[in-house]
């Protein structure tokens, strides 16, 4: 169950495909993409590598998926003995564990209805984060040449609890039923804001400009996951490929231009204005058919073949990891399996639009028989963005009429699109399983991501 990949709206226009990876583990993920052409969406429009260099991302790093502020292991700030690499190692394991964890809790938080729930779950949270920043301080270390790593890790986790904190009041019942509990916690956040001015962590011009202060959160957000996200390296996996058939297509046209010219040099006696006509119709017909002849060949070979790799390593004692390999193509829809193909029939008639069909599918293997001490999986993350999906789309907003009876009222509706797209997962231990999504898009946000049906077993 670890390896079944999910997929979910993560912020914006972009999509986050996220599963687990065991050790020594290989998995498969595809997307298949159905994007109706009135969307504008081709390869003239976007071509397959403008699309995977600028709007998909991947990540890993060790799984922390799941884990909420009292499951936090603790016992990673407390090694405060070893080298400069152990020591900071352990503590980014110790921050990126709560802040994944205060954010998960925030945002199950926010869910709540109900004041009283709501009030207690708000408490309860602060309480936990209060002993977690308490333990994180307790083993502050005593070498000079560590300060510097717990500084980062004390001013970030305080600042980011802090926002949390302010972010989950912000859309907290307004009720005076519970104004001790909403005062308990801007009490909360007063305190650790003082507590980051009495320790200097930032200076007077970083606290008075707050895109000054959240770049520089960001800055040490990225410091504290050095270690647990893994260093990624990226290879064009057909890059000599490509040159060697450049220069293959331009050696065999090269060659049938010098026969052409050779035959046409032993039928010209003399130099003439017919000879060099046709000289230069040779070589610019030359020209006009190269590039296309060149393009036409590289389709046709790089069909159904990796594209990319990334090789994912250990920061810190640059062991390989893991690697990830990236197909993607726009595809025919006589090229879909039949078994997905099966499931797109399912559709309504209604919703079976002339389409572009486009391919998504990362292959990953584990390379390590074991993870750090106290993980069992890694947390493999593909967002993807649909921005250059909306790039085309019609602003479109209308009315709509309703007669109730008694007067006609008029409603304003905006224009959507919907794209169906199929996500297969395969794992390790040869299980493969396929479920459709419905996504609904406007141009400027995804809408609803709906899931249709249940899984299938395939």
């Amino acid at each position: 169950m670890h390896e079944i990949a999910t997929l979910r709206i993560d912020e914006g226009l972009r999509l986050a495909l996220s599963q687990s990876l065991l050790p020594k583990s290989h998995t498969r993920t595809e997307l298949y993409f159905c994007i109706p052409n009135e969307m504008g969406i081709n390869p003239n429009t976007l071509s397959e590598e403008h699309f995977y260099f600028n709007h998909i991302k991947s990540r890993l790093a060790y799984n922390a998926s799941g884990i909420h502020l009292p499951l936090v292991r603790s016992r990673y700030v407390s090694k405060v003995r070893g080298d400069e690499q152990e020591y900071r190692q352990n503590l980014n394991l110790y921050c990126y564990q709560v802040r994944l964890a205060m954010d998960a809790d925030v945002a199950e938080a926010m869910q709540i209805k109900e004041d009283d729930a709501f009030y207690v779950r708000a408490s309860a949270l602060m309480q936990e984060a209060q002993r977690l920043l308490k333990r994180l301080r307790r083993y502050k270390p005593k070498q000079e040449k560590l300060e510097s790593f717990f500084q980062n890790a004390d001013n970030f986790l305080s600042w980011h609890t802090e926002q949390a904190v302010l972010r989950l009041l912000d859309k907290a019942p307004k009720s005076s039923s519970f104004s001790l509990e909403r005062n308990q916690l801007l009490e909360f956040c007063e305190n650790e804001n003082e507590y980051r001015k009495e320790k200097r962590y930032n200076s007077a011009s970083t606290l008075d400009d707050p895109n000054r202060l959240a770049n520089k959160m960001h800055l040490l957000q990225r410091l504290i996951e050095y270690g647990v996200v893994l260093k990624k390296d990226t290879k064009n996996l057909n890059s000599v490929l490509k040159r060697f058939v450049k220069g293959l297509v331009t050696a065999i046209i090269m060659a049938f231009v010098m026969l052409l010219v050779l035959n046409a040099r032993t039928n010209f006696t003399q130099v003439t204005v017919g000879l060099v006509a046709l000289l230069g119709t040779i070589y610019g017909l030359r020209e006009i058919f190269k590039e296309d002849i060149t393009r036409f060949i590289w389709r046709r070979i790089i069909r159904g073949r990796a594209k990319w790799q990334h090789v994912y390593s250990n920061a810190t004692n640059r062991t390989r990891v893991a690697k990830e390999k990236i197909w993607l193509e726009y595809i025919h829809p006589k090229r879909i399996p039949k078994d997905i193909a099966a499931i797109f029939s399912q559709r309504r008639q209604q919703n079976r639009q002339a389409a572009q069909w486009l391919h998504l599918k990362f292959d990953n293997d584990v390379l390590v028989n074991a993870f750090l001490p106290g993980y069992d999986a890694l947390n493999l993350t593909n967002s993807i963005s649909m921005a250059p999906m909306v790039r085309y789309l019609r602003k479109g907003e209308g009315r709509v009429y309703e007669y109730t009876g008694k007067k006609i009222r008029k409603h304003s509706v905006e224009r959507r699109y919907q794209i169906n797209v199929v996500l297969v997962s395969y794992t390790s231990v040869g299980n493969k399983s396929a479920q459709r999504y419905k996504i609904t898009l406007n141009r400027s946000q995804i809408v609803a991501l709906e899931p249709i049906g249940e899984v299938q077993q395939l």
